[in-house]
């Protein structure tokens, strides 16, 4: 028997917590979404789902800004097959801190954590995973919904 899975008003699957992070563990880039100046402002990372937080690298500028104030930011990371009418969609709300105690710092040196700028990415910042959701749309889906 096949088990149940909820299925939202746009006929999405909804994805509980655990595959979320699966699905998040499976990907290398994402867009973090965060306010400066007022403004909303996302942009495209190299990640590393780390257990309970999203790791990014970066350097000067407005990802550390804002995670030095702690700001609350959003993380979406989404993998679409569009020949298919298929994919998934996770997104996650948390706050953002600077990486600063040194034994973490070493341990995350020996992760594979990316950045688009290695030379110019001497700080870690991590997003703490406090909200997540998750959709996933199949063929079959795509279908029914359209209809």
């Amino acid at each position: 028997m096949m088990p149940s899975m909820d299925i939202d008003r746009n006929h999405l699957e909804v994805l509980d917590r655990a595959e979320c992070l699966r699905l998040m563990g499976t990907a290398v880039i994402g867009r973090l979404g965060l306010s400066s100046g007022a403004l909303p402002l996302v942009l495209p990372v190299n990640f590393l789902l780390d257990g309970e937080r999203i790791l990014i690298r970066t350097g000067t500028g407005t990802k550390l800004d804002r995670a030095l104030a702690g700001a609350v930011v959003a993380f979406e990371v989404d993998d679409i097959f569009p020949l298919r009418h298929t994919g998934w969609s996770v997104v996650v709300t948390g706050v953002a801190t600077v990486i600063t105690d040194p034994a973490d710092l070493a341990r995350i040196e020996r992760l594979p954590l990316a950045h688009w700028v290695p030379d110019q990415a001497e700080q870690v910042v991590a997003v703490s995973i406090e909200l997540v959701s998750g959709r996933r749309i199949t063929a079959g889906r795509a279908q029914a919904g359209a209809a």
